[in-house]
């Protein structure tokens, strides 16, 4: 069916589900100051408000993973994090599993529009956490476009996927500036939670993906998603039945060569192969560490980790180091104050200004991804961005800083997009959403610590220290790249695991 108007839909609903979770993150290189000085925190309190947020994601990704893999990508069951009056006033009890999307667009933006009114440090903290565990949803959209998209350009597109978190930033750096200088950090939490609810609105008119439905065995279901997404595209689907199986791979529909394959299993398989697909718990975890895929999922844990350690980190030394600077430059040392930080307009420059790095980041990556493969364009991606952050080891003017900031920021937002391209690509169908889920919390204690880096170190004036461990970040994972044990770029996605 090729790409076409139904595809141009899956593509804008999760891309808007991106947007929501680049404004809800970049917003964290703001907030963290402004708190700090309205509420006198110290330096690890300030922390606290950025690595709250990445440990409720490492609960939600994982969480996400393994149910999306259970009842669906679309049809997530949130069993216990939504509350049960939510659950109530949306569906009733035999309708639970069509919650789906909208678990994350429900806590995300509930909890961080109620996070604007905090009354207190311990508050806000509860409710980033929320708002933490919604964005651990964010994976499953990404599985979930995955598996729509054929595979001779599925690199492209998922590049253009990824497009939607640099827009996300842009668009908070934006608000931020236009915003935090007249209106305070209450009126950023509440405008940047605005677009996790636009996922609600169009929630009903989502179908689940034909894989999925495939690889369980529920076949009729299939049949129907692919026939509406022909007609929205106004094709033709071929002739003949569709076959799933456990050695039958559910392959992409723009190949001519395999349009007899395409249409359906016998009824007596369809109970079992759904019985012998579940995935879930301890079983998950224990597929993933299976021999076959071992390998693939410990380096994919560590690659994950490192680039959340560096995106996120890059992110908070744009507004730190400057800031570090002057205190340790200054004779008053850490007398002088956080509140002229927080209303130097240079500070949202800066920002603003690294976070265009993520626009040729996008186009490098979409550029490299098909041509170099996904591991040559990630490690390149990594040694370059060793030589562009490398300067900072010692103090260096305002320009001179945001210039090295923002080629780190072009390289590693580049591996961070072929990245999360390769992550669903290297697992089957069976397992992918819970393999991405779980690389994705573990991705998350990147998250939690780069705080304690890019904020801690920074603060008490070692900043040597601190891009030291970025750049062994960086080669250590460029080193763990190299070790990965296949190269997917234009390789057909499978379904399930190679006994």
């Amino acid at each position: 069916m090729g790409f076409g108007k139904f595809h141009a839909f899956v593509l804008a609903y999760s891309g808007m589900a991106k947007i929501s979770e680049a404004m809800e993150m970049m917003l964290l290189s703001f907030v963290g100051q402004s708190v700090q000085a309205e509420w006198e925190l110290s330096a690890q309190a300030e922390s606290l408000i950025t690595s709250v947020v990445f440990l409720g994601m490492l609960v939600g990704a994982y969480a996400w993973g393994i149910v999306s893999d259970n009842y669906g990508r679309r049809h997530v069951l949130p069993y216990s994090v939504l509350p049960l009056a939510i659950l109530r006033f949306y569906y009733d009890g035999s309708n639970l599993k069509r919650v789906g999307f909208n678990f994350t667009a429900i806590v995300t933006g509930g909890a961080g529009l109620l996070s604007a009114f905090a009354p207190n440090y311990l508050s806000l903290i509860v409710l980033r956490f929320m708002v933490g565990v919604g964005l651990g949803g964010g994976p499953v959209l990404g599985s979930w476009f995955l598996e729509f998209i054929p595979a001779p350009n599925r690199g492209t597109w998922m590049v253009m996927f990824s497009a939607f978190w640099t827009v996300g930033t842009i668009m908070e750096a934006s608000l931020a500036w236009a915003v935090m200088p007249a209106f305070g950090w209450r009126w950023l939490l509440a405008l940047s939670s605005l677009p996790s609810f636009a996922l609600l609105l169009f929630y009903p008119v989502t179908l689940e993906s034909p894989r999925y439905l495939c690889m369980k065995g529920r076949i009729a279901d299939a049949v129907h998603v692919l026939e509406t997404m022909a007609r929205v595209n106004r094709v033709s689907l071929p002739s003949g039945r569709l076959v799933s199986g456990h050695r039958t791979e559910l392959h992409e529909m723009g190949d001519s060569s395999e349009m007899a394959q395409l249409v359906a299993n016998k009824k007596n398989n369809t109970g079992d192969l759904a019985s012998k697909s579940e995935i879930g718990g301890l079983n998950a975890i224990l597929k993933l560490l299976s021999p076959n895929l071992i390998r693939s999922t410990l380096l994919l844990w560590t690659v994950f980790l490192g680039h959340a350690f560096l995106y996120y980190g890059l992110v908070l030394l744009t507004s730190e180091l400057n800031h570090g600077n002057r205190i340790c430059g200054s004779d008053e040392g850490a007398e002088v104050t956080t509140t002229a930080h927080i209303n130097d307009e240079n500070l949202y420059r800066n920002v603003f200004i690294t976070s265009f790095g993520e626009v040729p980041g996008l186009l490098l990556s979409a550029a490299i991804v098909d041509k170099m493969g996904r591991k040559l364009s990630m490690s390149s991606m990594l040694y370059i961005s060793c030589l562009c952050i490398a300067p900072l080891m010692f103090t260096q003017t305002e320009a001179l800083t945001t210039v090295f900031l923002f080629g780190a920021r072009v390289c590693i937002s580049a591996s961070f997009t072929v990245l999360h391209i390769y992550a669903p690509e290297i697992y089957p169908t069976a397992v992918r959403a819970t393999g991405v889920g779980f690389a994705s919390s573990v991705a998350r204690f990147g998250g939690i610590l780069c705080p304690l880096v890019a904020v801690g170190l920074v603060h008490a004036c070692h900043q040597t220290a601190a891009i030291l461990i970025f750049i062994t970040v960086m080669l250590v994972s460029g080193i763990a790249v190299s070790y990965f044990p296949l190269e997917t770029s234009g390789r057909k996605l499978s379904d399930h695991i190679a006994a």
